[in-house]
Parts: structure tokens; C-alpha cells; sequence
């Protein structure tokens, strides 16, 4: 198999360049006569996936999780990641420069409130928190007795930043986007006027990205052109992004909708709708505080909430529905013949998650289409699958061995559509202990599967529908059950989730995960994902409510070596032998004989006993 071509194995910080930069930090923190500051892993836009330029918190700490932050004083520092991240944390972070704790259990404002000295200035960057993040990190430090500022003491001490990223931006057909640029605008407008609002301002990429048809090479994995936009209710929209990234198709086709102006225009044109006292619309999830002060200090007024582009992406069009049961076909065959490849070839005890990583990227990379990995890779063997968001690195890459149980979690982008998949198999034979979880894991997953739900339902109302099986054992899985999935976007879309949070109503269109799992520190790790299609429900008579239901569109056979069959009901046995013929039927005929003789038997009909 080739090298890979998307995923690096390189460690993408340094723990031990932790203590120089934390003493040069607190050094810099006494030259600008502050107390703390707070970094976290953010960008002008809370990107989860951020460029290199942006990367603070891995510079900082070594930690190169998606999600943390860290909060430094003059004598302690603390870096808080969520349930994902715990145990990664701790394997990167030298814990002699930092309390590593969980986000769920201790928010940054409280330790904060909780340790500030008196008196103390605490620095935030302005542009990499939102409005209300902002409000609670000043509420504590003032409960503190002390005060916020806006400084940004690491890149004072950050020599060798890279530099922004200048990735081309790309037209997105209508072929694959369903609706037309000019339309989008039309309908963002006509939410505008319900809220009131003269402007709204577009903080987030992915919205960027959705309303002007558009993407970009900015980040990993994700296909964003980073910049901003202006839609006033009259008037051409602005869009400000780096001229660089525009050749002259791409430019020809922006000027044709809006202003094409740079990120120095941005701040400006801000100010002249405060000094016009413009009402001017940001998005509570996504928009900088700066952006907040530069209007509000001009004299305009802000209002914050949800951003209405993004129910309007998270709500697939028919285009794209169509696109992503495509695309799902084509990585269900790829992902197939690499669970094909890893039963014949991890029986030999030789081969390494970072081996399985290149080889399933290569057979992603030979449909022909492959634009990217949606994510990088979980390639978890043993105890490095109970690590949720595990990163295999050259130094961590371990044997797949006989006896374990191997994780994998993966997704391509596809200009039709977004994947992401896990799937759990054992190498050599289960103990009764892992098929006893796995079967516990698989109810979950057919729990959100087989769900019909009424209009209105929200994903925190489903969310036990996965945990049910797992709390009857005493046992249960420190992430939500499903997240967003966009069109040749972010594999991590709002505003939809399933999730103790979800609190957004699920509506027909919309693209989730359904991945519940088990975890079992330093043994195993066990995650069944796939991604369903909100749809129509069935017609119940006498039903007085509007029925919903969910298609999946993964399509992968499930491990069956892993299944107690005897903890499945029969109606959970005939759901896992529908889906598996369902597999077979679609996969076989697109498949090479070596693969479909594999794919028959991982497809046989499950007998209870």
C-alpha cells in the first residue's frame, strides 16, 4: 500500500518545549503587569479544526486535542478538556505545569473566580472568544476582585508563528450544492427581517462557505475559505477574505453576488454600521467579541443569538441528500474492501494502526474522488481505542494483536458528500467480557436507529434512547450520541446533536452520527458509528403528531464476531439482519470477488440462540 497522502504521523507539538514557553509566558504576563490570561484552542471563527497559525493551546501545552483551554496565572495553571480528551490530556501534558481537569466538572470562569488574586488584570483575546464567553470571563474576574482585559500575551512570546493560511478557494457546483447562491442570499434576507436586524454579520465558515457556494483548502480537512461576510437586508452583500485565495473564476463569481473586499475592509465597514446605528445581527456560537466591541463602541447595537444560515445548511436539500447517499455507497465499498483487507491481514500480528490507517486511505483515495479525510483517523488498538479521540503518531503506533479488539474511526470528503464511520472488530476471539459491552453498544446504536419521534423532538430527548442498554449494566460513554454532519463540510455540523445538550429540534433533512460506545481505560475501546438521515416517520393510525424517522446511510456490515446474540431481542436481531442484507445487496455488486466472499459471510444472518 502507498503512503498516505491526507494524514501525517509527526507529533504536532512539543511537551517538552512546555516549561521554556510557560516560564517566557509568565514572564510576559509581569512585563504587561497582568495576573493570567486564558488560551483556548480557538480561532476569530471557534473553528473546531483551526490552522497552524491558530494552533495556541498545542504551542502552549503539548495538548493537541480539538477542544480545551488552558488558564494561566503566575504560580498554577490548569488545562480543562472535555470527557473526549481526558485521557489524552494526561498523555501529553507534563501535569507538573498543569491540573489537568474536566470541563463538565469545573468551567474556566469558576477557577478563575476561584483563584485570581485580588486585584488582578486577567488578559482574554478579544477575537478568540464569543460575547457571552466574554461576559463570563469578566463576571469572574470581577467576583474575583479583580478585572479583564483584552491582550494577547502568547503571540507576544510566539517567535516562529506560522503564517495565516492562503488556500485557494474553489466554486461549489450547484450539481452538488441544489440551490444557488442568489436564493440563499434572498432566504438569509428574509430572516434578517424577522429578526429586525438591518445586518448580519457571517462569523462561521462553514456558513460562508454554504451561502456563497464556495470552499477552500484553509484548514485540515475541512474545505473552508477562512473570511467573514456582511448581509444587510438592502444593499450587496460584503464578503472579506485574502484576494490571494481568489483566482479569477472564483473572483469573477463572488463579484457577481456581493463587494469582494479584504479582512482590513472588515473592522472598518463594521465601525460604519455602528456609526450609522445600524441593528446588527451575530452569531452567538461563532462571532468574536471583538466584533461586538468595534460595533457597540462605534455606537451601532448588536444583537446575539443563533445565526438562521445555520438551520438553513444543517436542512439538506434533495441535491444533496441524493449526493450523500452516493457518497455513502462509494466509501461503503471502500471502507468494505479495507475490512476485508484488515481480516486477512491483521491475523498475522504485523501489522500497526498506522499501516491500517494508509492502506484504508488508499482505498478511499481509489474511487477516484477522494478530496480528503473528513478528520484524522482513530486508529485504536487495545488501550488505545478507550482513548475516544486517540491519534496514532510514530511514536505511538502500536501492533494490532491478536486478542484485542481494534478501533477505527474515519471519513472522507467527497465533493458530494461528508462520511464518518466506526467500526469495532476483534482480531483473533472475544472474550465474553467485550461481546457482553459490544452487544450493549450495538442496542444503543439500533435504539437511535429504530427511533420515531414526532416533530419538535430534540436530540437530548433521544440521547437515552443509546444509553439505556449500557445504564442496565452500570456502565455508560462520556460523549454525546450524534453530532451534525454537513455537505462537503465540517463531519462536526450544528446546530443539530444528539446529545444531553441537543437542544435543537430535529428536522426531515438533517444528517447526524448515531455512534454510542464503551470504553475501558488501558484495555479496549468499542464505538459503532453510522450517519442517518432525518425523514419522514411511518404512518401510525390514529397518530395525532407528525411522525419521524431515521434512514441510515452508512453502509458497512457490523462485527458480528462481537455479538452475544442471546442479549439481542428479536426485534434488535431482525434490525441487524435487515441492515446487513440491505449492505450486501448494494456493496456486492460493486465489489471484487475476493471482497464479496468476505462481504457474504460478515453478512450472514445472525442466529439467536
Amino acid at each position: 500500500m502507498p503512503k498516505t497522502r491526507f494524514q501525517t504521523f509527526d507529533e504536532t507539538a512539543d511537551p517538552a518545549a512546555a516549561a521554556p514557553r510557560m516560564a517566557a509566558l509568565r514572564a510576559e504576563l509581569a512585563r504587561q503587569n497582568l495576573a493570567g490570561c486564558i488560551v483556548p484552542r480557538a480561532d476569530q471563527h471557534q473553528n473546531e479544526y483551526v490552522p497552524a497559525s491558530e494552533e495556541r493551546l498545542a504551542w502552549l501545552t503539548g495538548f493537541t486535542g480539538s477542544a480545551g483551554t488552558v488558564v494561566v496565572l503566575a504560580d498554577k495553571a490548569v488545562l480543562l478538556v472535555d470527557g473526549r480528551y481526558t485521557l489524552q490530556a494526561r498523555q501529553q501534558v507534563d501535569e507538573a505545569l498543569f491540573a489537568i481537569e474536566n470541563i463538565a466538572d469545573q468551567r474556566p470562569e469558576a477557577w478563575i473566580e476561584a483563584n485570581l488574586p485580588a486585584g488582578g488584570a486577567f488578559a482574554y483575546g478579544p477575537w478568540l472568544h464569543t460575547v457571552s464567553g466574554a461576559e463570563k470571563l469578566a463576571k469572574a474576574c470581577t467576583a474575583a476582585g479583580g478585572k479583564l482585559v483584552p491582550a494577547d500575551p502568547v503571540t507576544a512570546i510566539w517567535h516562529d508563528r506560522p503564517s495565516p493560511p492562503l488556500g485557494p478557494a474553489s466554486l461549489h457546483d450547484l450539481r452538488f450544492a441544489g440551490e444557488a447562491a442568489e436564493a440563499k442570499i434572498e432566504r438569509i434576507r428574509a430572516e434578517i427581517s424577522k429578526l429586525k436586524a438591518d445586518a448580519l454579520v457571517v462569523s462561521d465558515p462553514h456558513a460562508l462557505a454554504w451561502t456563497f457556494n464556495i470552499r477552500g483548502a484553509d484548514v485540515p480537512h475541512t474545505p473552508l475559505v477562512l473570511g467573514f461576510a456582511i448581509i444587510s437586508q438592502a444593499g450587496r452583500p460584503a464578503i472579506y477574505v485574502d484576494g490571494r485565495k481568489l483566482n479569477n473564476t472564483v473572483r469573477a463569481a463572488l463579484e457577481a453576488l456581493a463587494e469582494v473586499r479584504t479582512p482590513e475592509d472588515f473592522t472598518r465597514d463594521l465601525a460604519a454600521l455602528g456609526s450609522a446605528h445600524k441593528s446588527v445581527r451575530l452569531d452567538r456560537a461563532t462571532a468574536a467579541d471583538a466584533i461586538n466591541r468595534i460595533v457597540s463602541e462605534a455606537g451601532g447595537h448588536t444583537s446575539n443569538g443563533d445565526d438562521p444560515i445555520a438551520l438553513m445548511k444543517a436542512v439538506k436539500n434533495e441535491v444533496e441528500i441524493a449526493g450523500a447517499r452516493a457518497a455513502h455507497l462509494r466509501d461503503g465499498v471502500a471502507v468494505t474492501r479495507f475490512l476485508a483487507w484488515l481480516d486477512r491481514e491483521a491475523a498475522h500480528g504485523r501489522l500497526t494502526e498506522i499501516e491500517a490507517v494508509e492502506a484504508l486511505e488508499d482505498f478511499r483515495a481509489q474511487t477516484g474522488v477522494l478530496k480528503d479525510i473528513s478528520f484524522p483517523t482513530i486508529s485504536g488498538s487495545g488501550p488505545h481505542g478507550a482513548i475516544v479521540h486517540y491519534r496514532v503518531t510514530n511514536k505511538s503506533n502500536r501492533r494490532i494483536a491478536p486478542g484485542e479488539i481494534f478501533l477505527i474511526d474515519s471519513g472522507a470528503q467527497y465533493e458530494d458528500g461528508t462520511t464518518d464511520i466506526t467500526r469495532t472488530v476483534i482480531v483473533g476471539e472475544a472474550t465474553a467480557e467485550m461481546r457482553e459491552r459490544f452487544t450493549r453498544v450495538l442496542k444503543g446504536h439500533i435504539g437511535i436507529a429504530t427511533a420515531i419521534f414526532p416533530d419538535g423532538t430534540t436530540g437530548a430527548q433521544l440521547d437515552s434512547f443509546a444509553r439505556a442498554p449500557l445504564w442496565a449494566a452500570g456502565i455508560d460513554f462520556d460523549h454525546g450520541t450524534g453530532h451534525g454532519v454537513g455537505s462537503y463540510l465540517s463531519v462536526h455540523e450544528g446546530p443539530a446533536r444528539i446529545s444531553r445538550l441537543g437542544a435543537t429540534a430535529l428536522k426531515r433533512g438533517m444528517i447526524l452520527s448515531n455512534e454510542p460506545g464503551y470504553y475501558k481505560t488501558d484495555a479496549y475501546g468499542i464505538r459503532i458509528e453510522n450517519l442517518v438521515l432525518t425523514t419522514e416517520g411511518p404512518s401510525v393510525p390514529g397518530a395525532e403528531k407528525t411522525l419521524n424517522a431515521f434512514e441510515t446511510l452508512t453502509l458497512v456490515p457490523i462485527d458480528q464476531r462481537l455479538i452475544a446474540p442471546a442479549l439481542l431481542s428479536a426485534d434488535e436481531a431482525a434490525w441487524l439482519n435487515a441492515y446487513h442484507a440491505r449492505v450486501r445487496e448494494n456493496l456486492t455488486p460493486l465489489c471484487d470477488s475476493a471482497t464479496a466472499a468476505w462481504l457474504a459471510d460478515a453478512t450472514r444472518p445472525l442466529r439467536q440462540v
